[in-house]
């Protein structure tokens, strides 16, 4: 992300704090958990002694303004580690934190005082109350939260907030907020018939209905068609594999925690895959490739697998199996600039086409941290060298993210920026000068000798489940018409007409557009009512005056004026729209 506002930072900090104040005036005993800042807001985790209502959030938001109104001023100081684990004794939460900086290093403990309260914290923090606009924030939910994130720890209370500069700021977000609920996927994709889950499936492991599907595949359809012109070859590989691949790779020792095991009858450890480089690596190992030949392109949409904690899991966008539109291109260093250039230029018509623009983020590796990466300082530096060119070449605005590499290389990737202004990481291009060498992939080089080669990963889409909970909320569930899973549907007026409207029917789906008939007996309001909440971009009505005079009643989603149209036009102009992705 751009750099934050340093201002709002601190008076979101700020207001975590008082609301700890207010919760514990409350309950004097409470356990406090960690409380940071978040996009747009902050929350804090307590461990209480009964359960919240959300009824009390208007009560604590009084508070907080009562304490605004004082103009309490943030203190900082420090205090030794006896002095810290004294004050929170009676605190696990703190205390475990405290313990935690002490094993670190840290010399001393930073603590805020406002008030009477006297909390750890690093900051940072308005200097007092009067830099708060009391009007500008709002206590918006009560959630559960396990502590430190860890299912096997007691779960806690989380209280989250929202909070700007003013209170216009604010106010814009509330309505954007109530737009995001009516637009949420866990809501809108079960309506819509689009996907389910199921207690005896599993959580974060979600099933596709037809219509769901139809909508995976076209997308997928069109990377495929977008990678194909630029040289790419399908390949398939399996859905487990030894753990040997995963050791040699690195991933076992860094990803151990999120696989999935599986122990066979003969005692060998697999894995089910939770990325698919490697699998791909061994396809090129297959053989000696000459420098001719070279790129080798391969790409697949398969599923990999990650056992991701229950309390983490959200609809389509945290699940356990993930599609990956993936692609691994095996290239030399020198053919890496103009490899790139292709991905980038098919990043950008698949999102030009799905009506979301980009922003960059070069996420770099943290050069205070080597240990955290494979391969040398060189290589790192020799491969963000070329990003950058690559991210200046096109002009572009980026920013740079430290520390938010792969472990194997430092990656190009794309915030997508919905139609309700939140950002989203979508595609991602990464090079990598370090794997390569775990494997010694090489080629024959001109004078005949090993060449050490350069891999780049690429997914347009990434998780296929998450990008799908981003358009659905992106366009509120009303795809475009060539993504809609039915593009028309044909409405008879009467049992009359059904015969006419099935003939109608057919004669769209021979240019190769989708119809749905609707045939049941109810009235023809109740019928389009339904077609708009099933987002059906265009409804055609049938009754006497269509059958007879072989006219179509068009009517498009959104609008209520119907107008005339002969079936040949129609026919062309939806082809036209669907062909430009309109």
């Amino acid at each position: 992300m751009p750099q934050k506002d340093d201002q709002l930072t601190k008076i979101r900090h700020s207001l975590s704090h008082l609301m700890s104040m207010a919760v514990q005036e409350l309950y004097p005993k409470v356990g406090l958990g960690v409380g940071p800042t978040i996009e747009d807001g902050f929350y804090q985790d307590y461990d209480l002694p009964e359960t919240l209502a959300p009824a009390i959030l208007p009560k604590l938001e009084k508070r907080m303004r009562q304490m605004i109104g004082k103009n309490i001023k943030f203190e900082q100081h420090d205090m030794d580690f006896a002095e810290a684990l004294k004050l929170y004794k009676h605190d696990p939460y703190k205390t475990e934190l405290i313990k935690d900086l002490k094993a670190a290093g840290e010399k001393k403990v930073s603590f805020y005082r406002s008030d009477w309260f006297d909390n750890l914290c690093a900051g940072p923090h308005v200097n007092s109350t009067k830099e708060i606009d009391p009007d500008a924030f709002k206590l918006t939910q009560i959630a559960g939260a396990y502590w430190r994130g860890d299912e096997k720890n007691k779960m806690l209370t989380r209280i989250y907030g929202v909070a700007f500069a003013n209170k216009p700021a604010l106010d814009e977000y509330l309505v954007k907020l109530e737009e995001a609920k009516k637009r949420d996927h866990k809501i809108l994709g079960p309506k819509l018939d689009l996907f389910t889950f199921s207690d005896l499936v599993g959580a974060g492991l979600p099933l596709f209905t037809p219509k769901g599907t139809l909508i995976r595949d076209l997308l997928d359809s069109l990377v495929w068609k977008l990678r194909q012109a630029r040289g790419y070859e399908r390949v398939d590989i399996p859905h487990i594999t030894k753990k040997d691949l995963y050791e040699r790779s690195g991933h076992w020792s860094k990803f151990s925690n999120e696989l999935f095991r599986i122990n066979t009858r003969e005692g060998h450890v697999f894995a089910m895959k939770p990325m698919n480089c490697p699998h791909h690596i061994q396809i090129y190992a297959r053989k000696q490739w000459s420098f001719r030949e070279l790129p080798q392109r391969y790409a697949s949409t398969t599923k990999v697998y990650r056992d991701e904690q229950t309390g983490e899991l959200s609809g389509l966008a945290r699940v356990r199996s993930i599609t990956q539109d993936d692609a691994h291109v095996f290239c030399r260093l020198n053919q890496a600039e103009e490899e790139l250039n292709k991905i980038w230029d098919i990043v950008h018509e698949f999102y030009a086409a799905c009506k979301l623009p980009l922003k960059l983020r070069l996420s770099l590796h943290d050069p205070e941290h080597q240990e955290k990466y494979l391969g040398d300082k060189a290589h790192w530096k020799e491969a963000e060298k070329i990003l950058f060119k690559i991210a200046n070449a096109h002009k572009t605005e980026f920013w740079e993210a430290p520390g938010e590499a792969a472990f194997y290389g430092p990656k190009l990737d794309f915030m997508a920026t919905d139609s309700l202004s939140r950002e989203w990481q979508v595609a991602t291009i990464q090079l990598d000068v370090n794997m390569p060498r775990q494997f010694d992939l090489t080629c024959v080089a001109e004078n005949g000798k090993p060449e050490p080669i350069v891999m780049i990963h690429a997914a347009i889409m990434g998780a296929i489940e998450r990008f799908l909970a981003v358009i659905i909320e992106h366009f509120g569930g009303a795809f475009p018409l060539w993504l809609a899973p039915v593009q028309v549907s044909v409405i008879p007026v009467s049992d009359k007409f059904t015969v006419y409207a099935e003939k109608l029917a057919e004669e769209l789906r021979s240019n190769d557009l989708r119809v749905e008939v609707d045939e049941r007996n109810e009235s023809v309001g109740k019928k389009i009512r339904e077609a708009e909440m099933q987002k059906a971009p265009y409804m055609l009505v049938v009754g006497e005056k269509e059958q007879a005079l072989g006219n179509l009643t068009v009517r498009k989603r959104g609008e209520k004026d119907q107008t005339g149209e002969k079936l040949e036009a129609f026919t062309k102009r939806l082809e036209k729209e669907i062909k430009e992705k309109r």
